[in-house]
């Protein structure tokens, strides 16, 4: 019985120092929310970056763009979030009282995403479902959101060029695609359609996924959205619709808006950090097949 009581109290104490660690985050991102959307003139998205429930500086990106863009609807979509814990979204939700729909493959996430805290302060939906091209219209619908939402996040570590292509029910005014900067800027490459596709399982490297800069630029310019830039650590691309640029929020080339990241995240066929940088991370996948998004042909790595 001790033990258990103090298993209980332990729990207590964990969760009120995470509670009040997040109110910590919380108002030091407000601060820094007031700072950079106050911005009108900048060179790149990295002088509005900060950081708190995301992975890189995207919070701060997010800020600048909500607080410079026409957004009726403030809601947003976001695939591909784990837990949750660390999203792109949530310090929009948290700090803006924005509605979102949120998605992931694994039960044990969403789970917790629909136990936590924020779930029922905030109107946050969630769905568990391992995302295709034959289903993701039919999710979406599934949300109560009007088809212009404020933001579509996808970042599915795979297909994410071949469920963008699909979507064809909302029209959000801010699009935030994931690139495999691996693949370099010089081609439209994605890796083959696969409704499977895992990216563990589809390389040990874990660097075979996705689809290059280029390939997601032509595609939704074909959607009717222009590049505005990346993120400092080159792994999220920012579009906005077209009919909602303005003279803060401008478009830019892909080429001035391409960033090569550095984070240094693959593994060897053990599952270990192997820590390789530069053109040594392509040369480790040289030889797989990915699909030029220009021609339709197949080619490889």
């Amino acid at each position: 019985m001790e033990i258990n009581n103090l298993l209980q109290n332990l729990g207590w104490a964990i969760n009120t120092v995470l509670m009040r660690s997040e109110s910590q985050m919380l108002l030091e991102g407000k601060i820094l929310a007031e700072k950079v959307k106050s911005k009108k003139r900048i060179k790149s998205l990295n002088e509005v970056e900060f950081k708190v429930f995301s992975q890189f500086g995207d919070d701060g990106i997010i800020q600048w763009l909500v607080n410079n863009l026409d957004i009726p609807n403030k809601t947003f979509i976001e695939f591909g979030v784990e837990d949750y814990r660390e999203s792109n979204t949530r310090f929009l939700i948290m700090n803006d009282n924005w509605s979102g729909f949120v998605m992931d493959g694994d039960q044990q996430n969403v789970s917790r995403i629909v136990n936590s805290e924020y779930y029922w302060k905030h109107e946050l939906f969630t769905k568990c479902a391992f995302i295709d091209c034959s289903n993701i219209n039919d999710l979406i619908a599934s949300c109560p959101f009007d088809k212009d939402i404020g933001i579509l996040h996808i970042d599915l570590d795979g297909n994410d060029y071949w469920i963008w292509k699909e979507i064809n029910i909302i029209s959000p005014i801010i699009l935030i695609l994931e690139y495999n900067s691996v693949f370099g800027i010089n081609r439209a490459i994605s890796v083959p359609y696969d409704s499977g596709f895992m990216r563990t399982k589809a390389h040990y490297s874990n660097l075979y996924w996705g689809a290059s800069l280029r390939a997601l630029h032509t595609l939704s310019t074909d959607k009717g959205y222009s590049l505005i830039g990346c993120n400092s650590a080159g792994n999220n691309a920012y579009f906005v619709r077209n009919d909602k640029l303005n003279d803060v929020v401008r478009m830019t080339s892909l080429e001035n808006g391409y960033v090569t990241s550095k984070f240094r995240e693959s593994r060897n066929r053990n599952g270990q950090l192997t820590y390789i940088a530069g053109s040594e991370r392509l040369k480790t996948i040289s030889g797989m097949p990915v699909i030029n998004t220009d021609t339709g042909e197949m080619e490889t790595l």
